[in-house]
């Protein structure tokens, strides 16, 4: 689901963290230059700045650890 409102990014954080949304992943200017996404997971951990496929391949892996 992306968020597309003109709010800042700050109170779009805020607002799925008190939702308990997984994992936000956030595309500014600086992330579409580089092609990558900055994570953050719930709890408010920052996992940084990867690509679309590194998201995904850690995604799965911690899928793979649950079962």
């Amino acid at each position: 689901e992306a968020d597309l409102r003109g709010e800042k990014i700050s109170l779009k954080i805020r607002e799925l963290s008190l939702q308990k949304v997984p994992f936000i992943l956030v595309v500014g200017d600086q992330e579409r230059v580089s092609s990558q996404v900055t994570v953050r997971a719930r709890g408010g951990k920052d996992l940084g700045a990867m690509t679309v496929d590194a998201f995904a391949d850690r995604l799965n892996a911690e899928l793979r650890s649950r079962q």
